[in-house]
């Protein structure tokens, strides 16, 4: 299946820095997963996740994450970074992030996370939040 730009309804711009890259002249690929992060958290505010909890409040929590580096992005370019949710299970959802270089117009990386909610007072699994799953659904 080939990702475009065109499957995320929403793109963020992240600017390519120079001290972004490392030795061998290419975007480190830790800040890939920086910019995946940050448009998570963008997500996550988007659907109502609460993204600034005291203890007793249900979060997210990152339980797993890969990334596949398909182009070798450079500075001077922008990365446009494009989330969705690709399943929902139970007691969990699975996320998927694109970041496409727009110097080149093409995709760069693409990355699948696994979010597990969780109590942060019980340091413990929570429950799939029905109203996390509705605002999901509203997100396609």
């Amino acid at each position: 299946m080939k990702i475009t730009s065109d499957d995320f309804s929403v793109l963020h711009r992240f600017p390519v820095h120079w001290g972004d890259m490392d030795s061998a002249r290419h975007v480190n690929n830790l800040v890939y997963l920086r910019w995946a992060e940050t448009a998570r958290v963008l997500y996550f505010e988007a659907i109502g996740i609460n993204t600034e909890f005291a203890p007793g409040d249900t979060g997210a929590i990152l339980a797993y994450q890969d990334c596949k580096y398909v182009f070798p992005m450079t500075y001077p370019d922008n990365a446009l970074v494009g989330t969705r949710t690709i399943g929902v299970q139970a007691d969990r959802f699975t996320m998927q992030t694109a970041i496409f270089s727009e110097e080149h117009d093409r995709l760069a990386a693409v990355t699948e996370q696994v979010i597990v909610p969780y109590d942060y007072g019980k340091l413990a699994k929570a429950p799939l939040p029905k109203e996390w799953v509705a605002r999901i659904k509203e997100m396609k």
